[in-house]
């Protein structure tokens, strides 16, 4: 299960997942979100971490990770205005174990 809630007028985003543990072991998982802005009218990293969580699992485990984003998530600093800029447009969510491990992704569009 991977959701991206619709995003509020304030362009704030909800997203939820399971992650499971499918060893024999417990174990833990720090589950990484990171957003990739699809077009900006400045250059932009091509993933930016947002949040983490960490779960510990038992075998067989299942657990649901909840990261909240708000408009800052998105947004970047324009060294034009001095101030945190959202623009309107596409952004990919990602999820995964490390930038280099993203095991998951799904799009949102922010009005």
């Amino acid at each position: 299960m991977f959701i991206i809630e619709r995003p509020t007028p304030e362009g704030r985003v909800s997203v939820r997942l399971l992650v499971k543990n499918t060893g024999k072991r417990r174990g833990a998982e720090v589950v990484q979100l990171y957003v990739h802005d699809e077009e900006s009218q400045l250059p932009r990293p091509e993933q930016e971490l947002k949040a983490f969580q960490k779960l510990d699992l038992g075998p067989g485990e299942e657990q649901a990770a909840k990261f909240d984003l708000d408009a800052r998530s998105f947004s970047y600093f324009d060294p034009r205005t001095h101030d945190w800029r959202l623009e309107p447009g596409r952004f990919e969510i990602r999820v995964g174990s490390s930038s280099r491990d993203i095991r998951t992704r799904s799009s949102v569009n922010l009005p």
